[in-house]
């Protein structure tokens, strides 16, 4: 009996190419699929079955014409016996090609680019944390798959907070570090929660594109849109998920901002700022680093030596969210990047980045707003 691949389940992402058996196991060319109307792809999700006792060799073919090519090198699959702890696979890439290897004792094997997050799970999360005291839900609206566009708010103080997560649906890690920020924040006996929660109205939107994690795309929604290239100008035919957000903004107004994501290619933690902006004030500048720096001096799992290039002046993307954040309403805003490797700086050979070290980087990015939130 010959191994089983498939992918047709919520985050699914694979293209069977070939299978063939060998002595003592298998080998099977891959592909992953774009996203639908679009040129994105990079993120991949399926089963293998049939694979106890057996040596898998899963080659996917058509990695060097990925969004994010230099993702590869270094870089180790996902893989799980019981879909609750993933570890690191034995990987490695050469000539375009992503080679997977399994030895599992198991018949089925779930292979992953990243932990996924599931919408199942996104809905659990949204009944856990919509029926703890003080927490507010409301749904912003529908996107173009049908799909509601979740709003939680805690606390009640004046400084207005927006976290947000899941732009590019691909990049997993980051509605775990929701799952983490909502944790703390819904603990009452907490003393950073009940902090935040007198001094501001923190407002979380834990996936900001359901379509594209339901769909299994790295970057864009249900036609196509890369979300993070709409702030400017959104609109309901194209791209919903921001133009109901940004409203919700503009109703509150926005003192603080932070875009939750995942990097590909560098094996770190890092920020993005809004240095480009027309408009930028000491004040902002000033603050934004103050944020970084506290938060590089407060864990080990965060730096600032490695990130992305500086915009100069008046040059930047105002179609990006952070950008557009900061210059529409003179907030202090910032774009979290995670690795889908690991951080180079406190490897973890077992596991990489992971789930868990997401949470914990929420509930330390927030302990670091508690810090200065007066200052906003």
């Amino acid at each position: 009996m010959t191994i089983s691949i498939s992918s047709g389940f919520d985050s699914g992402n694979i293209r069977t190419l070939s299978i063939t058996d060998t002595p003592g196991g298998a080998r099977a060319e891959l592909e992953i699929v774009t996203d639908h109307q679009s040129d994105f792809y990079q993120w991949f999700h399926f089963r293998v079955a049939g694979a106890a006792g057996r040596e898998v060799e899963l080659a996917i073919v058509n990695c060097g014409g990925s969004a994010y090519p230099d993702g590869w090198a270094d870089y180790k699959a996902r893989v799980s016996e019981d879909r609750e702890i993933w570890t690191q696979a034995d990987t490695s890439y050469a000539d375009g090609t992503l080679t997977i290897r399994l030895a599992s004792d198991a018949n089925v094997v779930w292979v992953a680019y990243f932990a996924p997050y599931s919408m199942e799970r996104h809905h659990d999360l949204i009944a856990f944390a919509a029926c703890q005291p003080g927490v507010a839900h409301r749904e912003l609206g529908l996107t173009l798959d049908g799909q509601p566009i979740d709003l939680l708010t805690i606390g009640d103080g004046p400084k207005q907070v927006w976290l947000y997560a899941r732009q590019h649906p691909g990049e997993s890690m980051a509605q775990w570090w929701m799952e983490g920020a909502l944790e703390r924040l819904t603990d009452e006996e907490d003393a950073v929660a009940r902090l935040l929660r007198q001094k501001a109205t923190i407002h979380l939107v834990p996936n900001m594109n359901p379509d594209g994690s339901r769909r299994g795309h790295l970057r864009t929604n249900a036609v196509g849109v890369n979300l993070n290239r709409e702030w400017h100008d959104p609109s309901m035919e194209r791209s919903p998920e921001v133009l109901l957000v940004r409203n919700a903004m503009d109703a509150t107004g926005v003192d603080f901002a932070m875009d939750v994501h995942g990097d590909e290619a560098i094996p770190a933690v890092f920020i993005a700022g809004f240095e480009g902006i027309p408009s930028i004030t000491d004040r902002q500048l000033a603050l934004y680093h103050r944020y970084r720096d506290t938060l590089a001096a407060r864990t080990p799992d965060f730096q600032t030596r490695l990130g992305y290039p500086v915009a100069g002046a008046g040059r930047a993307n105002l179609a990006m969210s952070t950008n557009q954040i900061a210059e529409r309403f003179g907030a202090v805003a910032m774009t979290l990047e995670m690795p889908f490797k690991d951080n180079d700086d406190l490897p973890d050979a077992e596991t990489g980045w992971s789930p868990a070290r997401s949470m914990q980087l929420g509930k330390d990015c927030l302990a670091v707003l508690a810090e200065m939130i007066d200052a906003l």
